[in-house]
């Protein structure tokens, strides 16, 4: 499992994020405090306190944490 955080500040960055954790078909989970929701959700995810970045548990590969992550872009947070 990797883990890193990302920032969803806004309607279409949540977009972003659901589709291309959809585009995986490994387990990807979102954590905003002791809430979990399921990344592929875009419900779940319009759930989360999204103020501060969220933690990304990414259960796959190295390299499809690594292409995940490259399709995300600007929205990986430094933190």
């Amino acid at each position: 499992m990797r883990t890193f955080y990302v920032n969803l500040l806004t309607l279409e960055d949540v977009k972003r994020f659901s589709h291309l954790a959809s585009q995986n078909d490994c387990e990807i989970d979102v954590c905003s405090g002791r809430y979990v929701v399921d990344a592929k959700s875009i419900m779940g995810l319009f759930s989360i306190d999204r103020e501060e970045p969220v933690k990304v548990e990414f259960h796959g590969s190295e390299s499809q944490c690594q292409a995940f992550q490259k399709g995300l872009g600007t929205l990986v947070s430094a933190s």
